[in-house]
């Protein structure tokens, strides 16, 4: 037997169709019901049910029951993070959807990886961070500097806060649209809850896409660059 862990179970869990389009409609970081996610993977309730139980139980998703819905949400950051480099790998070898939508421009172009940025946009505010010296690169690991935390605690980023957190300050999320590295880790999630606080960006919800208002656009290039 090989030693480590096994891929096999988690890559046959995501790669049922149904089950990748639920967790694909979850990596945007809104809880969903059964029956909002069996609509997503186009499957009747009682199907989405069993494969809800099997993504619960293998640790990919949680349930929290409100009122009379139980909402399901991805169990970790950890899990859109394997989602979005699925995603690169798809796109990179030609696995794409026979019918790209409308929104796949928009996609590209800014959306939501879990709980922070992504896209065109995700990618220039990493470069932007990076070329003003406020995050440090060294292949894909990403530091924040001196420099950096200055601005950040200047833009109302608790960063003591963050540091408390179980994860990662500044973790390097290979967008799969870009094929670059986004920010994301618990400063990327900051970053994107302050953009929404001051109405920089409204987000769709039927998607994982992000818009960006006129004002949110200038404000955020003064930043990225």
């Amino acid at each position: 037997m090989k030693d480590g862990p096994s891929i096999a179970p988690v890559a046959a869990l995501a790669g049922d169709p149904a089950r990748a389009n639920m967790l694909a409609a979850l990596a945007g970081g809104i809880a969903l019901t059964a029956s909002e996610l069996a609509g997503e993977a186009g499957v009747t309730a009682q199907t989405a049910s069993s494969h809800l139980a099997k993504l619960e139980t293998a640790g990919l998703i949680i349930a929290r029951r409100q009122g009379r819905h139980r909402y399901f949400r991805l169990a970790h950051d950890d899990v859109a993070e394997m989602l979005e480099a699925i995603m690169g790998v798809a796109a990179r070898t030609g696995q794409m959807r026979t019918r790209p939508g409308p929104r796949d421009p928009a996609l590209r172009f800014a959306r939501i990886c879990y709980d922070h940025l992504a896209g065109e946009m995700g990618v220039r505010l990493l470069d932007g961070l990076v070329s003003r010296r406020r995050i440090v690169r060294t292949g894909e690991a990403l530091r924040l500097t001196r420099a950096g935390a200055d601005f950040m605690r200047e833009f109302s980023i608790d960063l003591d806060r963050l540091a408390k957190a179980r994860r990662p300050l500044c973790r390097g999320c290979l967008d799969w649209s870009m094929r670059r590295l986004h920010l994301g880790g618990a400063l990327g999630a900051a970053l994107l809850e302050r953009f929404e606080m001051l109405k920089w960006i409204e987000r769709d919800r039927k998607s994982r896409g992000i818009r960006f208002t006129g004002a949110g656009e200038a404000a955020f290039n003064r930043i990225a660059g």
